[in-house]
């Protein structure tokens, strides 16, 4: 079912002191991404969970480092190499950075506890920034701190939108949108729940800003966004899912962000369709016409990006628990889980093709596709183990397996570096790096 989203804020007025770096059209898109890099959660700007790097067919393992805690997401990887990653630790810091060919640790710092929940995002200059517990931070690539911004609940992973701002959502469900150079609010910020108002009464509670973390990673309804959105750049649509207070499951949401010298959030539209809800990132086409989405019930979701109505659906015979890696040209190889496999679907406009389906293999992570046709995902390898499966993502053929020494359990995500490193940390806290 689809219906207009309607807005719990009365104005979105333009904050008027919003100063712009560089030349006066501000900064452009070509210059804020860490091109050759995986500069977010889900590498790029539509969460494609694919890199233009020619992957290797034949990887090693080069490094591994624990963390001393949980790890909720994925490293991040600059254009330089440079690798920025969160953890839950007990004390010291939860944010590090470490170099791509030696493993060493460049720096770290101790944030709040929820920067957990939050993906580092890179700039092209190995800028990075990344939320905690009611605030957004930037650090410059030697650690030190840029800027620090306010706001309600703990930003998830982040966007950069198509005029240079980066775009992110709490997990209270506040939109914000800021400057880049300064972290001064370019609009005011969206709640997409209502915060207590004067009618509520003298005594209400204000929400701590780590209310329902953890259950973001399981699309609890204390968590009412829990992931990354994906945003088309030429529109500046961006989507989402919402579990709304009262509300029996998370919908798909979209809405837009018009930049210039007015920028504003606008609503689109809002569709329960997604059996279950859904607790993982929606993906963009190439082309930004349709969003792809798996809902808790083990179903693959094509839903069109103008209409919010669905094109197609596909069982995929598992709950993922993670976004699908969604190619330029439409092939869609959905994450692993519990009991999940490794398949891949083609989108056909219409409906979703089976190409190929590996029901030998166990996966447990979430997949990356490169350049020359080749893919990565975290595999069982033995009784407990974990490994990293190279294979062909036309055929699904096995090219290469290399253990992750030590691993067990889940992996929470796969990126690959400028020169074709892959990258993975495990639930319980091991960053392994091959190449």
């Amino acid at each position: 079912m689809r219906r207009v989203l309607r807005s719990s804020v009365l104005a979105l007025a333009t904050i008027s002191t919003v100063v712009l770096s560089g030349c006066s059209s501000g900064p452009q898109v070509d210059d804020i991404f860490s091109a050759g890099g995986w500069p977010g959660m889900h590498a790029d700007a539509r969460n494609s969970d694919t890199s233009p790097v020619t992957g290797s067919r034949d990887l090693s393992f080069a490094w591994s480092r624990p963390l001393g805690g949980p790890v909720a997401n994925y490293a991040s990887v600059a254009a330089s190499g440079q690798i920025f990653v969160t953890a839950r630790t007990e004390k010291g810091c939860n944010l590090f950075s470490y170099q791509m060919d030696s493993g060493r640790k460049r720096w770290c710092r101790q944030l709040a506890p929820g920067a957990v929940a939050s993906t580092p995002v890179v700039d092209g200059a190995a800028n990075v920034y990344v939320g905690e517990d009611g605030a957004i931070n930037s650090f410059n690539e030697y650690g030190q701190l840029r800027w620090r911004t306010p706001v309600v609940g703990t930003p998830l992973s982040a966007q950069f939108t198509g005029d240079g701002n980066l775009l992110f959502i709490t997990q209270l469900g506040q939109i914000n949108v800021v400057n880049t150079q300064n972290g001064q609010k370019v609009v005011a910020p969206y709640d997409l729940v209502p915060p207590p108002s004067p009618v509520d009464g003298a005594n209400i509670d204000i929400l701590p800003d780590d209310k329902g973390l953890r259950g973001c990673f399981f699309g609890a309804p204390d968590c009412p966004v829990a992931n990354m959105p994906a945003i088309d750049l030429e529109s500046g649509k961006f989507y989402f899912t919402l579990f709304a207070p009262g509300a029996p499951q998370a919908e798909l949401v979209a809405m837009k962000y018009s930049g210039g010298d007015n920028p504003a959030i606008t609503q689109e539209w809002s569709s329960d369709t997604l059996p279950g809800g859904s607790a993982s990132s929606p993906d963009l086409s190439a082309d930004g016409s349709v969003v792809y989405a798996n809902d808790n019930w083990g179903t693959m979701w094509a839903i069109d990006s103008a209409t919010g109505d669905p094109k197609w659906s596909y069982d995929i015979g598992y709950a993922a628990a993670g976004s699908p890696s969604t190619s330029a040209d439409g092939l869609i190889i959905p994450a692993g889980g519990p009991d999940g496999h490794l398949l891949a679907l083609q989108d056909k406009g219409d409906h979703a093709e089976l190409v190929w389906e590996r029901k030998d293999l166990l996966q447990l992570g979430v997949p990356a596709q490169t350049a020359g046709s080749t893919g990565y995902a975290v595999v069982r390898e033995g009784t407990d183990g974990l490994a990293m499966l190279t294979f062909d993502t036309g055929t699904g053929e096995t090219l290469d397996q290399e253990t992750l020494p030590g691993a067990k359990g889940f992996t929470v995500g796969t990126s690959v570096g400028p020169k074709g490193e892959v990258l993975t940390p495990t639930l319980l806290g091991e960053l392994f790096v091959l190449r």
